[in-house]
């Protein structure tokens, strides 16, 4: 089950990074609106993470998507760059401070 959620992982990276196509139907523009914003890929991904994807896996992969030539063509549509350059500062930030909830206050 991991390797599925690893796979959905890069799939939903290289469908967020290259972004609709030039010829987008109406309903692809329509799910592209509704699913295809920031928020709603990185919940993705974050999903994948609870199910066994790292986070090594994920710079790994952003990684490649910018060096590998096999990516030329999801790295050539417009807007891509900034697209990855922003999932990448997303994943890059460090997690929020922990809570320190199970300290007690006393007066």
């Amino acid at each position: 089950m991991r390797e599925w959620h690893v796979k959905h992982m890069e799939q939903t990276l290289v469908r967020f990074v290259r972004g609709l196509s030039e010829n987008a139907s109406r309903w692809e523009i329509r799910l592209n609106n509704k699913y295809g914003k920031i928020g709603r890929v990185c919940k993705r991904i974050e999903y994948d993470v609870k199910h066994g994807v790292t986070n090594k896996e994920i710079f790994t992969f952003l990684q490649l998507i910018r060096t590998e030539s096999s990516y030329h063509d999801v790295r050539s549509c417009e807007g891509s760059m900034e697209r990855l350059n922003e999932i990448q500062t997303h994943f890059t930030e460090p997690p929020e401070a922990y809570h320190k909830w199970n300290y007690t206050v006393t007066r």
